[in-house]
């Protein structure tokens, strides 16, 4: 209902056999998910138990880790005739989207399961490079803003004219 899912388990694949344990963080994790998303994986949930896999494998189980050019993943991405892209790139992808969208660090950190705020500045601050031109342009405001409260209206037209 609150257009989340919640991350709870992680299955690692360690050479061909997978692995199921806790998240990364060993924490759960709460990741927002938009509405699109949830109409189609509520689709892909019906009729299955709460304990079922979303996404099995033909035999049932956990899928395997892509192979690289010929996996189900590039199968998939194919159908649906996207560009080339990996599973990392559609992480990058989320990040860089909520970034754009001007999301709080602390909310992004949390989806993406980091350890701290800094970890996700350190990985993601080339989003954030569009942040120093709203710097520069909220000291104009700010700037102008004081100006005109002690400059005569005339001297603010030709502060104004000046930029």
């Amino acid at each position: 209902m609150r257009k989340r899912l919640i991350v709870i388990e992680n299955a690692v694949q360690v050479n061909m056999e997978v692995h199921i344990g806790a998240p990364k963080s060993h924490d759960d994790r709460s990741v927002p998910t938009p509405a699109f998303v949830v109409t189609g994986l509520a689709r892909q949930c019906e009729g299955k138990r709460r304990d079922d896999l979303v996404f099995p494998g033909r035999d049932g189980k956990h899928l395997k880790r892509p192979i690289s050019h010929s996996g189900w993943f590039n199968k998939a991405v194919e159908a649906a005739d996207l560009p080339r892209v990996t599973p990392h790139d559609l992480r990058h992808t989320a990040a860089s989207l909520a970034v754009s969208a001007g999301v709080n660090v602390k909310a992004l950190q949390r989806m993406l399961g980091h350890a701290s705020a800094a970890m996700t500045l350190d990985t993601y601050s080339d989003l954030f490079d569009d942040d120093l031109d709203a710097i520069g342009e909220a000291l104009d405001r700010a700037a102008l803003a004081n100006v005109s409260k002690m400059c005569p209206t005339d001297g603010l037209a030709e502060l104004a004219a000046a930029q």
